[in-house]
C-alpha cells in the first residue's frame, strides 16, 4: 500500500483507537483518520463503572493515549466529529460539518448506545444512565450526597452501580423485571448467587417487577413500581445497549435483525458485506470459526481484539478472529471473570466447582452433550486460561470431575 493511501476509523473508541494504536504498531505508514462524536480523547469504559463511581479514579484515568501520543504516531484525531454518511462507492465519509474525507480502507467501530426508558418522568433530573465519561463523572459527584438510589435493571453495570452507592453510603434498591440478578447471562441459579451477595451487603430487589414511571416536578423524587413508588433521590437506568448500526445500514452494508442479534454482520475477518469496509467492537457480529456461528459481544475485551485483528486484516494480513469472549467485574469484595459465550435460548447445565458461601468458586455451562461453553470464577484467580482451554479444546467433559475441585482443570 502507498502512503498516500488512508485508513479512515469512524467512532474514537477503544476499538477505534485500539485499531489506530495497531496500525502503527505493524507498520502502517499511511494516514489515519480517527473520528469520534464525543469531545474526550478515546478511554476504556470499564473504570467508569468501578474506581470512578467509587470515588477513587478521575475520569482521565481511562484514557488510553494522550493527545501527544497521537501528534506522535501521526494520528488525524478529530474529536467532536461526527459521521453523517459513508459511501462505499466513492470510499468517502461526510461528517457533520459538511466535509468529506475518503478512504482506502473503513473501519466502522461506532460502539453501541444506552436503551432509554420510555416512561413518564424519564426525563426529570436526577435521572441518570452510565455509558460515556461525562455521566460517569455526574453519577459519581451525585453518590457524594448519599442519596437514597433506585437502580432500574439487575445486569453487570446495574449492579456496579448499585455497589458502588452502597460502598459511598447509598441506600439501594434495584427493580429488575426477571425473576432474579444477571438471569439473562448467567442463569437463575447463578444469577441469585450474586443476588444474594448484594443482600448481604445491603442491597434490596424487587424482582418481578417494572418500572410504571418516575415520580417528581423538578427533580425525580420516586420510582413507580406495580402500583407503588419507592422514594428516590437518584436514579441509575442500567437496561442494556443497542448497537449503532444506522450508518451501516444507510449505506447498504448488510446489519442482523434485532432478533437475529444486531449488529453489523461481518465474516471471520471482520470485513462487512462491502468491499475495504470492516467492523469492530459492540457494533460487529462476526462469524466465529471457533464457535461456528454468529457472535456479537458488549464488552471492553472484545473492542481491543476485534480492534486489533480488524487493523491486521486492514493490512492484507490472514485474519480469522477466533477470540473466546471474555469480561470482568469487580463488586464490593468480589472479583469475577467470565470467559465464552452462552447462545440465548440455548439449554445447558450449570456446574458448580467449589462452595459459594465460601465466597470463592468456580461455574460452568455445558451444553446438552457436556462441552463447556462459557465459565467464569469468582475470586479464584488464575483460573480463566484453563477455562479457555477447555472451551477451546471442544472435548466432552464429565461434570461430576468438573465439579471436583481437587481435580486440576487441566485433566478435567
Amino acid at each position: 500500500m502507498a502512503d498516500a493511501e488512508q485508513i479512515v476509523i469512524v467512532g474514537a473508541s477503544l476499538a477505534g483507537a485500539t485499531a489506530a494504536e495497531a496500525l502503527r504498531k505493524d507498520g502502517w505508514s499511511g494516514g489515519i483518520v480517527l473520528i469520534g462524536s464525543e469531545q474526550s480523547l478515546p478511554y476504556e469504559r470499564p473504570p467508569l463503572s468501578k474506581g470512578v463511581l467509587l470515588g477513587k479514579d478521575e475520569t482521565t484515568s481511562a484514557q488510553l493515549h494522550d493527545q501527544q501520543w497521537y501528534d506522535d504516531n501521526h494520528i488525524d484525531l478529530r474529536l467532536g466529529a461526527t459521521v453523517t454518511a459513508l459511501d462505499p462507492a466513492a470510499h468517502t465519509v461526510t461528517l457533520d460539518d459538511g466535509s468529506q474525507v475518503s478512504y482506502t480502507k473503513l473501519l466502522i467501530a461506532t460502539g453501541s448506545r444506552v436503551r432509554k426508558l420510555d416512561v413518564p418522568g424519564a426525563d426529570l433530573p436526577g435521572v441518570h444512565y452510565l455509558r460515556t465519561a461525562e455521566e460517569a463523572q455526574a453519577l459519581t459527584d451525585a453518590y457524594a450526597a448519599k442519596p437514597r438510589v433506585v437502580v432500574v435493571g439487575a445486569g453487570w453495570i446495574g449492579l456496579e452501580a448499585a455497589s458502588a452507592a452502597r460502598e459511598r453510603g447509598c441506600e439501594v434498591t434495584v427493580v429488575e423485571p426477571q425473576s432474579t440478578a444477571l438471569a439473562g447471562v448467567l442463569g437463575e441459579e447463578v444469577g441469585e448467587l450474586f443476588a444474594e451477595f448484594h443482600r448481604q451487603h445491603g442491597v434490596q430487589f424487587r424482582f418481578g417487577a417494572g418500572v410504571e414511571g418516575f415520580e417528581g416536578t423538578d427533580k425525580v423524587t420516586g420510582v413507580r413500581v406495580d402500583g407503588e413508588v419507592i422514594p428516590a433521590d437518584l436514579v441509575v437506568v442500567g437496561v442494556g445497549v443497542q448497537p449503532n448500526t444506522e450508518l451501516a445500514e444507510a449505506a447498504g452494508i448488510e446489519v442482523a435483525t434485532p432478533e437475529n442479534g444486531s449488529g453489523i454482520v461481518a465474516g471471520a475477518d471482520l470485513q462487512t458485506s462491502v468491499a475495504d469496509v470492516y467492523a469492530a467492537g459492540d457494533v460487529v457480529r462476526w462469524d466465529h470459526p471457533l464457535f461456528g456461528r454468529f457472535v456479537r459481544v458488549e464488552h471492553w475485551q472484545n473492542a481491543k481484539d476485534t480492534g486489533a485483528s480488524a487493523a491486521k486484516a486492514m493490512l492484507g494480513q490472514d485474519v480469522a478472529h477466533d477470540a473466546i469472549p471474555f469480561f470482568f467485574t469487580d463488586q464490593f469484595d468480589l472479583g469475577m471473570e467470565y470467559a465464552g459465550d452462552v447462545p440465548r435460548g440455548t439449554s445447558y447445565q450449570v456446574v458448580l466447582r467449589g462452595d459459594p458461601k465460601s465466597g470463592a468458586y468456580e461455574a460452568f455451562w455445558l451444553d446438552d452433550d457436556h462441552h463447556v461453553l462459557a465459565g467464569m470464577h469468582v475470586n479464584t484467580w488464575g483460573a480463566t486460561d484453563g477455562i479457555r482451554d477447555l472451551i477451546r479444546s471442544g472435548k466432552q467433559v464429565d461434570p461430576a470431575r468438573l465439579a471436583d475441585s481437587s481435580v486440576d482443570l487441566a485433566d478435567v
